[in-house]
């Protein structure tokens, strides 16, 4: 069988399987984490930190455009990491991935495969790829188990992004196969928290909703309006809880099936909409646009397996709320717009 280098690799065997058993990660060792500033890699930075890793690397999308091969092998091979989370991803709500299909699919593959095909060529010993709970099919049965990928059509408002992390999660299978380093993927649901997007085109639901209902709060208005008809559910993670589980399985877990992270439990959009406007105390009317789409009717996730390695949720919905809303407070002259 010939074997192809990527970017001069040389490998003389493909292995059968991966011998490796989960330990404790070396709290010295270099760790990268690509996407450093966002709402889940600022998490993991910060779990990472507090657990006493002492060399947590990352640089900024100005500093180094992970769209630009040479210059993500460069940077690979000058900090040569130990250990890698790829965190980095060009994400958006319902209207950004409407809107910008190509943007979605065509960015996030090239992060993907140049910061993925730089660690392989760098020995990375264990790299976490984070994708997201919309890679399942729009009518999966409930709660969605891992084994569903690939078994429906996607939802149609967000398929370029899906099709994008789907790639992701088949890129570490074939690391796994093809060169036996020990690899994972990690499915997280919808995710909120400190550093996320709050701008009025580019958020996804609930820090929309938080940006929204904090506006009307503060100018008094009678009424906020909605996207859809309020009846979809939906799952939601605080990021910390999410980087809690991300160095959990790092350490506690092996295999070439992506593990499914969330809470195990989900609301409607009606309900959430009514808890955020209660945190930041809005007392007006909520109106819901049902001309527009409502996106996936509902996403849960079945968390069997992440219970089985041995974690759970521990940041109830309504403490993660109110301490969003007031990060979101504190941050709000200096967030994306």
């Amino acid at each position: 069988m010939e074997l192809r280098p990527v970017d001069g690799r040389e490998v003389t065997a493909a292995p059968d399987s991966v011998a490796y058993e989960p330990r404790e990660l070396d709290r010295g060792a270099t760790f990268y984490v690509a996407g450093h500033r966002g709402l889940v890699g600022s998490a993991i930075v910060r779990k990472l930190e507090a657990s006493g890793f002492a060399n947590v690397v990352g640089k900024s999308s100005a500093e180094l455009d992970l769209k630009n091969r040479d210059a993500v092998f460069a940077y690979m091979a000058e900090i040569r990491p130990k250990y890698l989370v790829l965190a980095a991803a060009k994400v958006g709500g319902i209207l950004a991935n409407s809107t910008y299909p190509v943007d979605f699919l065509s960015e996030n593959l090239r992060i993907q495969s140049n910061v993925l095909d730089a660690a392989l060529a760098n020995d990375v010993e264990r790299v976490a790829f984070l994708g997201s709970s919309c890679i399942y099919p729009k009518f999966a049965e409930q709660p969605i188990r891992e084994d569903s990928l690939l078994t429906g059509h996607l939802e149609p408002t967000n398929d370029a992004y899906a099709i994008a992390k789907i790639a992701g999660i088949l890129n570490v299978q074939a690391v796994r196969r093809q060169y036996g380093l020990p690899w994972i993927s990690a499915m997280p649901t919808n995710l909120y928290g400190p550093n996320d997007n709050f701008s009025p085109k580019g958020s996804h639901v609930l820090p929309a909703l938080i940006r929204r209902y904090d506006e009307a709060a503060k100018t008094g208005s009678a009424a906020v309006t909605n996207w859809g008809t309020g009846t979809p559910r939906r799952e939601f993670l605080h990021s910390d809880d999410m980087a809690d589980a991300v160095l959990h399985l790092l350490e506690h877990y092996d295999g070439p099936e992506q593990v499914n992270v969330g809470t195990g439990s989900d609301v409607t959009i009606r309900e959430i909409a009514e808890t955020i406007a209660g945190v930041v105390g809005f007392e007006g009317e909520t109106e819901w646009d049902t001309t527009k789409p409502d996106g996936t009717p509902q996403k849960l996730l079945d968390v069997s397996k992440l219970a089985e390695a041995g974690w759970t949720s521990k940041i109830t919905l309504e403490e993660g709320l109110e301490r969003t809303v007031a990060w979101y407070r504190d941050h709000a002259e200096s967030i994306r717009q």
